[in-house]
């Protein structure tokens, strides 16, 4: 007999949800997987990629949802590449998972339909170009600069170690 799991509602932003708190870790093992691509364009490629992945640890007792539960995400990343040797690359992504909706255990029907997952990605990507629009990434390289300039000069004057290496650090960008 299958238990039913409790749902407990948390708040984040005036909004209800569900799962892990805002703010939790998950660490995952990937096993080999099959990563296919096709060029349809000069700088553009198609891409599926197929594998199982593993929690690192154990989940905690009387957490997550039941087997058989199915989820949509939506991911915006960067894919970071360096080519070893004529067969051979490291490749690191990194960037933002959304989720647009989730199936249950047993259920055929997914949480939103079709449409309202379009529309939800819909308003996430316009989100990220309003954020992205909003940047300007040469006056903030320049202020960055500007302000390292001057951490380092109110460094050079204090006799603390530790202050002058704070002082130091800086913002990479990608």
């Amino acid at each position: 007999m299958q238990r039913r799991l409790t749902t407990k509602f948390k708040v984040f932003e005036g909004k209800k949800y569900t799962g892990m708190k805002v703010g939790g870790r998950h660490k995952w093992y990937y096993d080999k997987g099959e990563w296919k691509e096709k060029k349809v364009a000069p700088d553009r490629w198609e891409f599926s990629y197929a594998v199982h992945k593993r929690r690192a640890g154990h989940a905690p007792a009387g957490s997550g949802v039941p087997v058989g539960t199915e989820y949509h995400w939506y991911i915006l990343a960067h894919q970071n590449v360096r080519k070893l040797d004529a067969n051979t690359y490291t490749t690191a992504l990194t960037g933002l998972k959304y989720k647009l909706a989730h199936k249950r255990a047993g259920k055929d029907t997914w949480s939103a339909s079709d449409q309202a997952q379009r529309r939800q990605l819909i308003t996430i990507l316009r989100e990220m170009i309003d954020d992205l629009s909003s940047e300007n990434p040469a006056e903030q390289e320049a202020e960055s600069k500007q302000g390292k300039r001057s951490k380092d000069r109110h460094a050079a004057r204090e006799t603390a170690p530790t202050r002058r290496l704070a002082a130091v650090g800086g913002r990479s960008r990608r």
